[in-house]
């Protein structure tokens, strides 16, 4: 398994970046893979999102689909796609600090 950097913590991930093990997430973690992914700083309403992925995990064990994730009231798809630019699924997993999503290429 791979190692990357991210400001002082070093943390496992895949080969495609995605955190290995979820006890290694901090929310600088997470604030370092968004700038990696183009996101120049989280706001609340990424917290939200990031907040409502992590928990779902929690209970169901998989990362919640695009779908799932507007059913659920906390945001709608643009505001999605407006938040997370360019993969919002995949980018979102990957700065809460998830696997990837099931389907994502």
């Amino acid at each position: 398994m791979a190692q990357k950097q991210y400001g002082p913590a070093t943390v496992e991930v895949d080969g495609e970046g995605f955190m290995a093990d979820f006890s290694q997430w901090t929310r600088e973690v997470a604030a370092a893979i968004a700038k990696e992914e183009g996101i120049a700083e989280l706001t609340p309403a990424h917290w939200k999102v990031i907040d409502y992925i992590q928990k779902d995990f929690k209970e169901n064990g998989q990362v919640p689909s695009i779908r799932k994730l507007n059913k659920s009231g906390v945001i709608s798809t643009k505001e999605l796609y407006d938040l997370f630019p360019g993969g919002p699924a995949k980018k979102a997993a990957k700065i809460s600090g998830m696997k990837k999503p099931e389907g994502c290429v």
